[in-house]
């Protein structure tokens, strides 16, 4: 998204309105917005500033504002479970995606973590995403294509027990089924160094995803889960809200390796993957 000072035709648009019910959607000269506390035309926000209110005709006040990459990935489609951006966050920082490289994912889902990874990489990079079910990637395609995105993913449908098309990939992001069973297949894709990451459901799935590093020469192996917890913003009464986004899955990452013969007799890859 590039970001301005106002509104203009074929940005995306955030209102939030009373109880911060909010509206994502894009401009559209001609266009209107119709929800149960009344109309907005797309003219008469074209142009607007952003954090201005704004009123219906029926007199309903929302405040229009520029999404975040958080709230578009909350309000997307989903056929599945998404990553939560808290999860998304870190994956991104700790892979090192950065403009101008070239990443790939395995099990696009509803396209969460194909539209960060494609926000990350800008547009000279390029985000290859595997899929298995038609009707998953048909779907993520669709939400990449709303954001304005779609230059910037190259979709394949395939069971990636076959293996991948490319190879020397800066990152890799696997969140499939039975992980463990794709090491080879992803290491092959994956340039020397290169990071890796697996969202993984269950602790016992965890033993076998590191296991399968392991045997692959992966090392620099990390395991962790992210708790993300609100309070509540009155300041006369602050203290955690009921509810907060505890657990959702493991994340594992870790590094491809090259391991060569130690001269003194030592196993380089056991000191790493230990360390």
């Amino acid at each position: 998204m590039v970001y301005s000072s106002s509104a203009r035709e074929g940005d995306i648009a955030q209102l939030v309105g009373l109880r911060h019910k909010h509206f994502i959607f894009r401009l559209k000269a001609g266009g209107d917005l119709q929800t149960n506390r009344g109309v907005l035309k797309h003219d008469e926000l074209i142009g607007a500033a952003w954090g201005s209110q704004v009123f219906s005709h029926m007199g309903a006040p929302f405040f229009l504002l520029q999404p975040s990459l958080a709230d578009i990935l909350n309000d997307l489609p989903r056929t599945t479970q998404i990553l939560y951006p808290k999860d998304i966050g870190y994956i991104l920082v700790t892979m090192g995606v950065a403009p101008g490289q070239r990443v790939m994912e395995a099990g696009t889902g509803s396209g969460s973590m194909t539209i960060a990874l494609a926000a990350a990489v800008g547009e000279n990079g390029k985000v290859i995403s595997y899929e298995q079910k038609a009707d998953h990637q048909n779907l993520a395609r669709k939400n990449v294509e709303r954001i304005g995105l779609a230059s910037q993913v190259d979709f394949k449908l395939r069971d990636i027990r076959d293996g991948f098309d490319e190879t020397d990939a800066d990152a890799f992001f696997l969140d499939v089924q039975n992980a463990h069973e794709y090491i080879p297949q992803v290491r092959a894709a994956l340039k020397p160094g290169g990071f890796f990451c697996s969202l993984i459901p269950t602790i016992n799935q965890v033993e076998n995803l590191l296991n399968a590093l392991k045997r692959n020469d992966f090392a620099f192996v990390e395991v962790c889960e992210l708790l993300l917890r609100y309070y509540k913003t009155d300041p006369a009464r602050i203290r955690p809200v009921d509810r907060m986004v505890a657990h959702t899955g493991f994340l594992v990452f870790a590094r491809r390796i090259e391991p060569t013969s130690d001269p003194r007799g030592m196993e380089l890859t056991n000191d790493v993957n230990e360390g």
